[in-house]
């Protein structure tokens, strides 16, 4: 059974984790991720426990299997993780759900989130819940020592009338 609640302050640990083997799955494609491991651990785990207020958590069956977080509480998703073991049950689907629902109740009219490029799961994940990409930039990563692509996706969350452009006047 999938279960959506906000997290708890003492649950870094599995939250790190969780965030981490989705992050190596996500970064496969671009490559040197082994060096960059402890700094990835440890900016998850300093970000959870300075932000754990705002991660929203899917469990299965009462097991944590993925969590995400709006780190302004604005429209922007900034963090969005489940488990690689966890993957195609529905939970990434309720959670974002969630998180939409959320985003609505605070009056705001849509939502985003960006990804690498070359993520392309994340991207077909948010494109088959009608989220479209609206930029695309390349930023140099010095960790990385290479320039990244970046892709920005969002959503509208309101229906905007009846397609036309302009008041209709």
């Amino acid at each position: 059974m999938i279960h959506i609640r906000n997290a708890h302050e003492g649950e870094t640990e599995i939250l790190v984790n969780i965030g981490l083997r989705s992050w190596q799955t996500a970064m496969r494609s671009i490559g040197g991720t082994d060096a960059l491991l402890d700094g990835a651990r440890e900016a998850f785990s300093n970000f959870i426990r300075r932000s754990w207020l705002t991660i929203t958590i899917v469990e299965l069956n009462g097991l944590v299997a993925g969590w995400a977080a709006r780190e302004a509480l604005d429209e922007n998703i900034s963090d969005f993780w489940i488990d690689p073991d966890h993957l195609r049950q529905g939970l990434g689907s309720a959670l974002l759900a969630q998180i939409e629902k959320d985003v609505l109740e605070q009056g705001l009219e849509k939502v985003a989130v960006q990804t690498h490029a070359g993520n392309s799961d994340a991207i077909e994940f948010f494109k088959a819940h009608g989220y479209a990409i609206h930029w695309l930039s390349v930023d140099y990563s010095p960790k990385l020592d290479r320039d990244v692509p970046t892709v920005g996706l969002s959503k509208a969350l309101l229906d905007s009338g009846d397609g036309t452009y302009g008041s209709g006047l």
